[in-house]
């Protein structure tokens, strides 16, 4: 189990952590959300071993978790961090950058791991190309194999889809996921995408300026959210008063109905392929709504929470 405990650092004189204390069984997979400058990529650094904690005690089942002052190459060996920034090799081709670490002793065993590799994450073709001449998503690609070539007992994921194309990133996704379940590799993710959330973290962080605001399972964190800053972090949400009221509304969550107190007026309509998002005003309000066909602007209507 990995354990977090009152963990506190800064960067010179600003608070960038402050207290933060959860725990994550082995297996299992965390996403972290927040907003931008939050503390996520940092906590990753903390849990992996690049920075000195201020206070407090990181542990992976009882080996306590150790920074710069304590190791001549900072990080832990049976973890694996993969940043924003590739540091692949440009002049050596995918599949040596992928099995840099993988021993020689064993030429076809190595090569056999490679192959598995860079099929997980799509690469196959591209094998013998140096690594300066692919795009960022393909670099990012081969990064990911590379920090699965060992097999780490705990992967951290910073960003990790960022950089690929959306028609690439739900199958890279699928596959990666899956292959960390099947080898039982405990995995956080550090992620402003609510599909690395929803889809295939087991429980979710949220983090905001160096706080844990909530923690829980992904599906009852997004079906009850306890405040806007959080139901935004999975997409468009309508805080608005209804009879002195607050609500936190998704979009999908409203339709359009014969009579309710809710009525509105349309300014603004797009396209989202299987459906509208319908922008409308309510008592000088924003309010956003999907509906299945386009709607003209300045029709009044009335909408239901579903």
């Amino acid at each position: 189990m990995l354990k977090v405990q009152s963990v506190r650092f800064s960067y010179l004189n600003t608070l960038v952590i402050n207290s933060l204390t959860f725990s994550l069984s082995k297996g299992k997979s965390m996403a972290i959300i927040g907003e931008s400058g939050c503390g996520k990529s940092t906590l990753l650094k903390l849990i992996y071993g690049l920075h000195d904690v201020d206070e407090g005690q990181i542990f992976w089942d009882d080996i306590a978790v150790q920074g710069p002052k304590f190791h001549l190459i900072p990080g832990m060996p049976f973890m694996k961090y993969l940043a924003q920034d590739f540091d692949l090799m440009p002049f050596i081709t995918v599949a040596e950058n992928v099995g840099k670490y993988l021993s020689n002793f064993f030429p076809e065993e190595k090569q056999t791991r490679i192959a598995e590799l860079l099929e997980i994450v799509e690469m196959t073709e591209y094998a013998n190309v140096k690594a300066k001449l692919l795009s960022g998503g393909q670099m990012q690609r081969v990064a990911l194999a590379r920090v699965l070539a060992l097999e780490p007992e705990v992967l951290l994921l910073d960003e990790p889809f960022s950089h690929i194309d959306n028609f690439r990133k739900n199958s890279l996704r699928r596959k990666l996921f899956s292959y960390l379940k099947q080898k039982n590799i405990t995995c956080i993710v550090a992620t402003h995408d609510s599909t690395d959330v929803l889809a295939f973290a087991d429980e979710v962080l949220i983090v905001k300026d160096g706080n844990i605001i909530e923690k829980g399972y992904p599906k009852e964190i997004y079906n009850h959210p306890k405040n806007k800053y959080i139901a935004s972090l999975f997409g468009d949400v309508n805080a608005i008063v209804i009879n002195g009221i607050n609500h936190l509304i998704y979009p999908h969550q409203l339709k359009v109905s014969e009579k309710s107190e809710l009525k509105v007026n349309v300014i603004h309509s797009y396209f989202r392929g299987n459906h509208y998002l319908i922008e409308a005003m309510y008592e000088n309000q924003s309010v956003f709504f999907e509906n299945v066909m386009d709607i003209e602007m300045g029709k009044e209507l009335y909408l239901e929470i579903i």
